[in-house]
Parts: C-alpha cells; structure tokens; sequence
C-alpha cells in the first residue's frame, strides 16, 4: 500500500534534551530498542531544546547536520527517540532523503518482529493500523488525483479515501476477531475462577527478567534474552505451591516510558490478565539506575488499564548485579511478605519467592485423618482431585486411612456438598 523508502539495517538516532521531565527519553534505552529492532546504529545526533520545533521537531541546523550524516553513512533510516506528528516525519523525510521512525514506530517494529500467536499478530496489525492510519498522507504522491477503473472505486473517490476506507474495513475485521480472543480468554478465566485456582500475573519494565523467572520457576522453557520486548505473547502455565496448591502463572509484555496508547489498546485481551490476577508479581531490575522511575511507569501503566487494586508482591530481580548480593523476604507490617530479592539467572531466592507466595495464597488451612471404607472410592478420587491428601495407609479391614489438608475455603465447600457422610468419616 505505501510507495515508501526501502529500510535497511543502518540508522542514524536522533536524541533531543528537553528541560521538562515529561517531555525526557533516555538515550540509551533507545540504543536497545534498535538493537532489539536488529539495525546497526551508525551515529548518534543529540542536541537541546526548550520545545520540539513544529515543523522538523529539531531545529534547521540540526536538520542540515542529520542530512549530512545520513550520506555521509549511507544510512537507510533515521530514529528519532520521541514522538513526531505526520508532518513532521514527512517534512523530515523530504530533507534528509530516507525514511524517518519515531519511538512509536520503532517500538511497533519490535513487536511485529517479536509475534508468535495468532492472537500476538492481530494485536501487533491493529496498533500498527491505528498508528499509520494518521500517516496515510506521506505512502502517495498522488493523493487528489482520482483513479478510474471499473468497480475499483466509488464514484470520486480518491487513491487517499481509498486507503482509509480499507484501512478502516481491515481494522474493524481485526477487532471482531480480538473479541472472539477475549471471549474465550474469559471463558478460561471463568473455569479457573470456578475451580478457585489463583492467577498470578508476571508485571514490569521490560528486561527486567520476567521471562527468566518464569522459567526458573514452571521450566517452560519459554524465550528469553537479554534484550527489550524478548516476550510479546502472554504464556500461561500452572503451578503446584506446597501449601496453596496449583495456581496458574501469567507472563505477560514488559512495559516501556510512554508505551503508546495504541499499543495499550490493542493488547487489551493480554493485559487482561494482569487487570484479572489475584496477585501481581512486580518484577524489577534492582541493578538499573532509573529503577524507580521503571517502577513508577509500570505503576501507572497498571493504572491505565484498571489493575492498580490487584495486591502486589514486589520481585527485585539482578541482585547478582550488586556489589553484595543478598537474597532475603521483606515483611510489611502486618507480617506478610511485602518484597523478595533474588537472581533468577543465578537462582538465587527462588526457595524464598515460593514461600513468600506460599504466606500470600495458601490462607487457613485445615488437617484432619479420615478413614474411608473401599466404597468410598469417589471421594477419595475427589480429594486426589483437589492435591488435598498428604499421606495415605491401608487399614487392617481393607479402609484407606489419609491425612488430608486443604483450604478452609476448599473443605467447608467439600463438607457443604458431601453433607454429613464426609463428616462421619473423621477420626481426629
């Protein structure tokens, strides 16, 4: 659809210092975001602004600079760490003489690189749809010129209107099959809400080792790396907590300073598994520099999509990357586990997270030996069923003596529906 520059693996990046903190990006987080694109960065363009300037967002001597670089290098695109309006990329891209991408853009890059599932590829079309449907203007030169052709078009309608009526066709086509996705998500959901089986969800700046740790903990084997956006699509897999039984853990997609709003959007279905979680683990870098204002930024990203009331286990991530690591539970107040400090690459604290949860899920628990006779075979499979029984021995009539410990939740629902046979049946 886009008559535009054929991108290459060289790029020149262009970083800007603002004197507002809002409007600041971090350099060298853009050198990751370009190496996670897999381009080759020839050169670095930085400069100083009070305000982006409207028309090329730098000023006219450094746009002569970036030109300048951009032959020098032969470069085949130029990667600014900010966000740039239409007009800005088109009138950069008609000085410099190749293609320009903004943060947004890059970062979408990313993502359709790094999709796996089916659900992952829609969700990476849709954010790119949504983005590139208000930079239709610069893919055409000849955007007034109507084009004829029998059954191409309606009657006066240009290549530009075209474009946007098919652009809005195709995102409407992907967002009914996302609520197909989010549907049985949530028929998933609702099993797992039946059963009582806790969701745990993996939150946090991305690279901050929550694919790692997903590993360490379910061996899944799933893809990790050190590098930004190493996980796209959410992988779910259950696991088996000494005390409180299974419970199923989320991995979800790292957040980043000023995700966009599109991408927000379009990976609603996956985030939902954060917003619905009955615990959040807070994966954080502990060895980065800006840690806090990582955490400050998945805090409010969490706040964007309704999931800041979810409890919150803080995971502090790296500490094989201080001076004297030391792995150790932090307790609130009320005695609960609050924080964990641990290396999963080096599992380290890995013991100490799992009883943390353990504190966290598990709830009261009630124990008792019941005797159950041959004929009491269902019940007895039931409690397999629920992990419920610890031991179990054979009788000298033939009955199964088994020690039992469920949740006082899980038992008073066992007794509710077995009614007074279950209770004849403890021997306490």
């Amino acid at each position: 659809m886009f008559e535009r520059y054929q991108g290459g693996e060289s790029a020149i990046l262009v970083h800007v210092n603002f004197a507002d903190d809002s409007e600041r990006e971090d350099l060298e987080e853009l050198e990751l975001l370009s190496d996670s694109a897999g381009v080759s960065i020839c050169a670095v363009l930085t400069g100083s602004r009070s305000s982006p300037q409207p028309k090329f967002f730098i000023g006219t001597g450094k746009v002569d600079e970036l030109a300048a670089l951009v032959q020098m290098h032969q470069a085949d695109v130029v990667i600014f760490n900010h966000s740039l309006s239409p007009a800005q990329e088109r009138n950069l891209e008609r000085e410099v003489k190749c293609r320009v991408l903004d943060r947004t853009g890059l970062i979408l890059d990313i993502f359709a690189q790094r999709a796996r599932t089916h659900e992952g590829k829609l969700q990476v079309e849709l954010a790119q749809l949504r983005h590139l449907s208000t930079r239709l203007v610069r893919g055409w030169t000849h955007l007034e010129r109507q084009k004829g052709g029998i059954g191409l078009r309606g009657p006066g309608e240009t290549q530009l209107e075209t474009d946007r009526r098919l652009l809005r066709d195709r995102i409407k086509y992907i967002q009914k099959r996302l609520e197909k996705v989010s549907r049985q998500r949530e028929q998933g959901r609702r099993a797992r809400k039946r059963n009582e089986i806790p969701t745990l969800s993996l939150v946090g700046y991305t690279n901050a080792g929550k694919s790692t740790l997903f590993n360490r903990i379910t061996q899944a084997g799933v893809y990790a790396a050190d590098q930004l956006f190493a996980t796209l699509d959410p992988t779910l897999r259950k696991v088996e907590l000494p005390d409180a039984g299974p419970v199923i853990l989320a991995d979800t997609v790292g957040f980043i300073r000023h995700l966009p709003h599109d991408l927000i959007a379009a990976f609603k279905a996956t985030l939902q598994e954060t917003r619905d979680a009955d615990l959040l683990l807070h994966v954080v870098d502990c060895a980065d520099e800006q840690m806090r204002e990582n955490i400050d930024e998945v805090d409010s990203v969490l706040e964007q999509i309704d999931a800041d009331e979810v409890p919150v286990l803080m995971v502090f991530n790296k500490i094989d990357k201080l001076e004297q690591p030391s792995s150790r539970v932090e307790l609130n107040e009320e005695g609960k586990p609050r924080a964990v400090w641990l290396s999963a690459q080096e599992d380290l604290g890995i013991e100490g997270l799992l009883e943390a949860l353990n504190q966290l899920l598990a709830g009261v628990l009630v124990e008792h030996r019941l005797i159950l006779p041959p004929s009491a075979s269902r019940l007895r499979s039931r409690l397999y069923a629920m992990n419920g029984i610890v031991n179990e021995a054979f009788g000298e009539q033939g009955e199964f003596v088994v020690d039992i410990r469920l949740q006082q939740a899980d038992w008073h629902r066992l007794l509710k529906q077995e009614g007074e046979q279950l209770a004849r049946f403890i021997s306490d």
